[in-house]
């Protein structure tokens, strides 16, 4: 399995529109996980490279604090543009370096661009209000930008969620400071190079590091507003940091999604939903996998049976191919991780009913495989019904009560997305009523822009891909005049 040619190098960091070395000249080797190919050194950002960025931010937003709304959304529609015309390129690039499926990773640029064009129009609808307080009096509200903004992302979106999530702030008139993912940080540099020449120096910087960079950007004295996505410990550990500044955070976090099918489903519908909202096409890496399959007792063995053939027919492979669905995992630190997992399930009693390991393709032995699982039988208690496994892993757990069944759906800490498989619209609706998420979906799966996405209890602060995203961008300034 050869690498294909990526016609990209890191130049180093990207800091107030210029490429620099990092101040101590260290870097860190990313690899293709399909085969353990190199791919290149990557540029590490210490404790003073954070300092230089974070000072050629804030240095950026003097003069993009003065640029109009109008040339704010011309500056994101040019991006967007920039994208669209390299997204071939870029979503090859997130293919080898991540593992992502190319079809998933070419559906994300066009999701990246849609966004920056969603914001862009959305910039004049940053307003106040205002009051009367009384003859000879005008009370009014802005809202003004926090000034630097620092965006940390991990590794199953890499593109995407170093451009879009960088749309909001910068709409917002924000400058903003992207640390790509460890483990798949080409295309966040590459992003570099696709904004120079649209913005002022320093209104967008990338650096790449690891969770040490990354904690250096959270605490610095002139970031006060933060945004992660990433998994609930990270969540947490930058969450304790933030608090020292009092600064404003979101998160988006982990997930253990249930998708809850009621005895009036049809089988292969179901089974259909609960194969395309687990994400294989990331090969389960998605913090909105609907990886607890809650089947009604009637359907268990219908559902299963359909469950493990379209589980089995999803094609692996190398995942540049467009004919793969799934790739391999991204690291071989993950890779272990989920097999841990999927040890754990056959020890407490769970039945594996396909997958469980390496793919039997002699072609795949060398990168980090692990055929689509899928285990049967599983109960709350178990590790892999509880735990978020970030991997090809789904767990079927029957029931038979409803009211059962809804403590199993909420009775863990996490909190982000749910699916409902019905014909019974009432009951739809009182099921998402009472759901414990904060995306819930009704026979259907997947995003939709301008939708307010984000977690409930552990799984996150906030909402993004929204307008009260962008508003969460924004300090408000209340100001009484007299006259």
């Amino acid at each position: 399995m050869n690498t294909p040619q990526l016609n990209f190098k890191p130049r180093g960091l990207f800091v107030g529109g210029r490429w620099v070395d990092p101040a101590e000249g260290r870097s860190f080797t990313t690899i293709n996980p399909s085969n353990k190919d190199n791919l290149g050194d990557v540029p590490f950002a210490t404790e003073a490279d954070v300092d230089r960025t974070v000072a050629a931010a804030k240095d950026g937003f003097r003069e993009w604090s003065r640029v109009t709304p109008k040339e704010r959304a011309r500056c994101l529609e040019l991006l967007a543009k920039r994208i669209e015309e390299h997204a071939d390129e870029l979503a090859l690039m997130d293919a080898v370096d991540s593992g992502n499926a190319i079809v998933g990773m070419r559906g994300d640029m066009t999701w990246t661009s849609d966004t920056l064009r969603y914001f862009a129009g959305l910039i004049t609808e940053i307003k106040g209000d205002t009051s009367t307080q009384g003859p000879r009096h005008l009370n009014l509200t802005r809202r003004q930008p926090y000034g630097v903004v620092a965006k940390i992302n991990p590794f199953n979106h890499p593109f995407r969620f170093c451009a879009e999530k960088a749309a909001a702030p910068l709409a917002a008139g924000n400058c903003v400071v992207i640390k790509g993912s460890e483990q798949a940080p080409l295309s966040s540099l590459r992003l570099g190079e696709l904004c120079e020449g649209i913005f002022p120096a320093g209104v967008v910087n990338v650096i790449t590091g690891d969770a040490v960079t990354g904690s250096a950007l959270v605490r610095h004295r002139d970031v006060q507003r933060i945004g992660l996505v990433g998994s609930v410990a990270t969540g947490r550990a930058i969450a304790r940091e933030a608090a020292a500044g009092l600064k404003r955070v979101s998160l988006e976090l982990g997930g253990k999604n249930p998708i809850i099918i009621f005895p009036d489903s049809d089988p292969k519908k179901a089974a259909a939903a609960a194969i395309k909202g687990m994400n294989m096409n990331r090969q389960g890496q998605s913090c909105s996998s609907t990886s607890r399959v809650l089947v009604h007792a009637s359907l268990h063995e219908a559902v299963a049976e359909e469950i493990v053939k379209l589980a089995e027919a999803l094609p692996i492979g190398a995942p540049w191919l467009r004919e793969n669905d799934v790739g391999p995992i991204v690291s071989e630190r993950q890779f272990d991780r989920i097999m841990d997992f999927i040890e754990s399930a056959k020890s407490e009693g769970a039945k594996l009913l396909t997958g469980g390991g390496r793919p039997s393709n002699p072609d795949l032995q060398r990168g980090f495989f692990i055929a689509p699982t899928v285990f049967d039988n599983v109960t709350p208690s178990m590790r892999i019904g509880r735990e978020e496994i970030f991997g090809p892993v789904m767990s079927i757990m029957p029931w038979g009560d409803y009211e059962d069944m809804l403590a199993t759906a909420n009775g863990l800490e996490y909190g982000l997305t749910a699916a409902i498989v019905t014909n019974d619209l009432a009951k739809a609706m009182e099921t998402a009523e009472r759901i414990e998420a904060g995306y819930v979906w009704i026979n259907s799966t997947g995003r939709y822009l301008g939708s307010p996405y984000g977690g409930w209890k552990q799984s996150g602060l906030g909402e993004e891909e929204c307008f009260d995203e962008m508003l969460s961008y924004t300090q408000t300034k209340n100001i009484n005049m007299r006259w």
